[in-house]
């Protein structure tokens, strides 16, 4: 079985390997430069809390903006949560928002696993008899569409019986892969998610799950920025290619030449593409340190509210107009703003 894992990801194209390379060179650049404020770290934790939730549950259907799940958060420990949607989003916030702060101190184990999944469904009623259980009976998994209706059948996973071996054995390559560390983790990690996505382990809430243990993974791997820039909405944002990229994969599965190079291609390009967005975080980061005083209170204002009005601005911040103006100039030209509208109806907004 560790020989069928290993050839996966043996021999890959040049062009994944350089992925893997500039991953790993912005990883680099995160770890030599993260010096962001407390405070911002605080506000960008709770602002990607929000967003991978709404796009990890509206990927297998849910139909919650980012704007409802945030209300709903807000009175969550008040709130009987009325209908499927709202108990999912419930469930994923309280779980991710668990890994984002204890991560160090959480085994990656078959037990871990079960445990996320009974807290990942635990406000959901229909499931409460399967939460953290494998399944006992078979599933699908299924395309769906804007309304949550199955289109298309992906393909069928492994059989109820054979999951729970099947999630030893690759739990254990995964563990053993990680401490030997003779494989780049990225290739390990990817491996793992299409293997338990391939099993299918659970009667519902698999793919919600996979996303899960993709921020706990990368997390221990070292990839600190996974709080800052969501996976998951890069994953929603590119929906179709996901489904395409696990159905090219997995339906090698079980032949003689078994090949996720479909799969990790994709999942390097959206991990390189939130490394980046994490680099563009510090730079952005060192550009706030040009302000002086006065600009940073606008700048802080402005980062509360949606639309900026400069009258509005200098009346809650208790800035001078013309120092306000000279604010609006100065992030306007370090792109970290944008004007939207002309004359009496210009506002502004950050980007």
């Amino acid at each position: 079985m560790i020989n069928k894992y290993q050839k996966r990801i043996e021999n890959l194209s040049a062009e994944i390997l350089q992925t893997v390379s500039e991953i790993d060179a912005l990883k680099a650049k995160w770890v030599q430069g993260a010096e962001l404020d407390r405070e911002v770290l605080t506000r960008l934790k709770k602002s990607v809390l929000i967003t991978s939730t709404g796009a990890s549950t509206r990927i297998e259907g849910s139909k919650l903006s980012d704007d409802q799940v945030e209300k709903l958060l807000r009175g969550m420990s008040i709130e009987k949560f009325k209908n499927r949607d709202q108990q999912e989003v419930a469930g994923y916030y309280e779980l991710l928002t668990n890994v984002f702060d204890s991560y160090s101190s959480i085994p990656f184990s078959e037990s871990t696993i079960k445990f996320f999944h009974r807290e990942l469904l635990k406000f959901v009623e229909k499931d409460k008899e399967h939460r953290g259980e494998y399944k006992k009976k078979e599933n699908q998994v299924a395309m769906v569409d804007a309304e949550g209706i199955p289109v298309e059948i992906v393909f069928n996973p492994t059989l109820a019986y054979l999951a729970p071996k099947e999630m030893q054995e690759i739990v254990e390559w995964t563990q053993t892969a990680l401490i030997e560390k003779n494989l780049h983790p990225l290739l390990v990690i990817g491996n793992f998610l299409i293997e338990f996505l391939k099993i299918h382990p659970f009667t519902d809430g698999n793919g919600r799950l996979s996303r899960i243990l993709t921020n706990l993974i990368m997390l221990q791997q070292g990839f600190a920025y996974m709080p800052y820039i969501s996976h998951e909405k890069l994953v929603e944002d590119n929906k179709p290619e996901y489904y395409i990229a696990l159905r090219q994969s997995q339906k090698t599965f079980g032949t003689d030449d078994e090949n996720i190079v479909s799969w990790l291609t994709f999942f390097l390009r959206i991990v390189l593409e939130q490394s980046k967005r994490a680099v563009e975080l510090l730079s952005r980061a060192q550009t706030e340190k040009l302000l002086s005083p006065q600009q940073e209170i606008v700048w802080k204002y402005m980062q509360k509210v949606r639309d900026s009005i400069p009258a509005d601005i200098s009346s809650v911040t208790k800035v001078l107009r013309p120092t306000v103006n000279q604010a609006l100039t100065k992030l306007l030209k370090l792109k970290m703003i944008e004007r939207i509208g002309s004359g009496r109806a210009t506002r502004y907004r950050v980007i």
